[in-house]
């Protein structure tokens, strides 16, 4: 083993998680828990400026008034995300495209957060492309 590439361990990555600046972090932790089915982990500070959500393995920080911009993406990957779709249909998401096999081997759906952030969420899929382009209006 070199000694970049021992280097390289000692410091291996183990997670992420996205910081997306909100204007109204009570709006927002209310949209991804009771439209998109996250939880809230924590919140911090009084009046409350930061705090986590997660859904299964992913978490997101939201953080009121600073740290980013709104309009942020995030790709997310799900087991079946037609089965999401349906799920978010009847909960009223914001769904911007809704799931769509695109060339590159994802099956996705794209889903917009009170922020304007944009949650890109699909599946893997070996259907060809449909033709129709992302959403990214």
């Amino acid at each position: 083993m070199t000694e970049k590439s021992s280097e390289r361990t000692q410091c291996k990555f183990s997670g992420l998680t996205p910081i997306l600046n909100v204007k109204d972090i009570a709006n927002s932790i209310s949209y991804y828990v009771g439209v998109l089915g996250f939880k809230k982990d924590w919140d911090w500070g009084d009046p409350t400026t930061f705090a986590s959500v997660s859904r299964d393995d992913i978490g997101i920080f939201l953080c009121q008034g600073s740290q980013g911009q709104s309009g942020m993406w995030i790709s997310i990957f799900v087991d079946d995300v037609d089965a999401l779709y349906e799920e978010y249909k009847t909960k009223g998401a914001v769904i911007r495209q809704a799931p769509t096999n695109f060339p590159w081997g994802m099956r996705e759906m794209n889903i917009e957060d009170p922020d304007g952030h944009r949650l890109r969420i699909g599946s893997e899929t070996s259907e060809s492309g449909e033709g129709i382009p992302l959403c990214e209006d």
